[in-house]
Parts: structure tokens; sequence; C-alpha cells
């Protein structure tokens, strides 16, 4: 597929996740805000949408090596593979990520007064991605996954306690954006996750944790946003 100015950056994203690394260097959101055109997410930027659709194509022209193709994956085995690789990284991130911003907010505050609140603000990542993996992994992806046995022949169509899988979308996308706005937030704080010259182990440390916990929250978002919950609703609604 041939990127073009009017395609949605989900769309984009979602056939070539080579395309994410044009996007993030731009600063576009490919993720939580992913469905909007180029043209629309370069309309108020410093870059031209034609430059960044030149870029996206250099960096797609060649075939992909190696790289899982998510795009023409099963959706239980998409399902199945955020929550082995995604979640398990995040329920074992969230603890470290907690005790090394308290830590290093304690010990540097008084010269880095933003440490409070990056740890301000990865409380509350921590206390919204437990609950939102939590509904994803109870109801949400069972459903999901549902959906795509019934769609070969293998059950029949799962009952939806909320009416459509859309309105659980819905308040997961919302959850997205609340923490990718705050990871956002750090970045700020943090000067791009800069390590200041008088930081001490567990501060450096602390950095590059945060900024790890960031790159991977990208490609989170981005195969739920950008291809599981659109497939999801399109099953449904082919199966209704």
């Amino acid at each position: 597929m041939t990127a073009t100015l009017d395609m949605t950056i989900r769309d984009i994203v979602a056939n070539d996740f080579r395309a994410a690394a044009v996007f993030q260097r731009h600063g576009i959101d490919f993720c939580c805000k992913g469905n909007r055109s180029i043209e629309e997410a370069c309309r108020n930027s410093a870059v031209t949408a034609e430059r960044v659709l030149q870029e996206v194509t250099d960096a797609t022209s060649t075939p992909a090596a190696g790289g899982p193709r998510f795009n023409s994956w099963d959706l239980g085995t998409l399902a199945t593979y955020i929550v082995a690789n995604h979640h398990a990284f995040v329920k074992q991130a969230i603890p470290a990520l907690l005790a090394h911003t308290r830590k290093i907010a304690s010990v540097h505050g008084g010269t880095h007064p933003e440490l409070a609140e990056v740890a301000a603000l990865i409380e509350g990542v921590a206390e919204e991605m437990s609950s939102h993996m939590m509904k994803e992994e109870d109801i949400l992806f069972p459903y999901i996954t549902g959906l795509a046995l019934a769609s070969r022949g293998e059950g029949g169509s799962p009952s939806a306690p909320f009416g459509t899988v859309r309105n659980p979308i819905r308040m997961m996308e919302m959850e997205h954006e609340s923490v990718g706005d705050a990871m956002a937030r750090i970045r700020l704080l943090t000067a791009g996750y800069r390590i200041p010259e008088d930081a001490c182990t567990t501060y450096r440390v602390c950095v590059q944790e945060l900024e790890a916990f960031e790159r991977d929250l990208y490609e989170h978002v981005h195969l739920e946003n950008n291809i599981l919950f659109p497939k999801a609703a399109r099953l449904e609604a082919e199966i209704r």
C-alpha cells in the first residue's frame, strides 16, 4: 500500500510500522491521534505534509525484513500477543518506576523540582494502567477473541454486556490518551529524557526506564488503537 496525503496516519502505520519512526521524529502522534490524515497533522506544524509523506515513502519503500506483520494477524492472536508482551512489560516496569521516581524526587528534588511532578504523574499512570489492563484482559479481549472464533465458525457470536464493542473501545482509547498525555508531560519535564550531570546511578537508570516505558507504550497503543480495535469493530458489524 502506497501512503497518500489523505490516508489516516492510523492506516499508514498499521500497514507498515516503519512509518511510525517518521511521525515520531516530527512529533506527530500516531497512536492516540492517529485517526487523521498527514495533511491534518501537519496543518499547524513546522514541517510540511509533503515532506513527511516523502519521508514515509522513503522509509517504507523497501520490503520489510523480519518483523511481525501485525496487520495480518488473527485478532485473538494479536490480543494474546499484547497481553503477553506489552501488558507483561507494564506490570514488570511499574514497581521499579514508582520506587525510582519517588526516590529521585526525594533525593534530588531540591535541585530538580520537576521530579516531584514526574513522580506524581507516574503514580497516576500506574493506577490508570492497572485498571485499564484488567478491563482489557477480563472483558474486552475475551469478547474480541470470541468474535474471531465466531468469524471462523468456531462458536456463536459472544454476548456483549456493553451493547457494542465500540463502547469499551471508546473508553480504552480515552484512557490511552490520558496516559499518553502524562508521558508527553514527563518527556517535557525531563527535557526529552536528558540525564543531568549531577545525576546519581538511580537517577540515570530511572530516566532510561521512563524512556523505555514511553517507547513501549507507543507500540502498545498503536497495536490496539490502529489495528485491534478498528478490526474488532468491523468484525462485530459483519457478524451481527
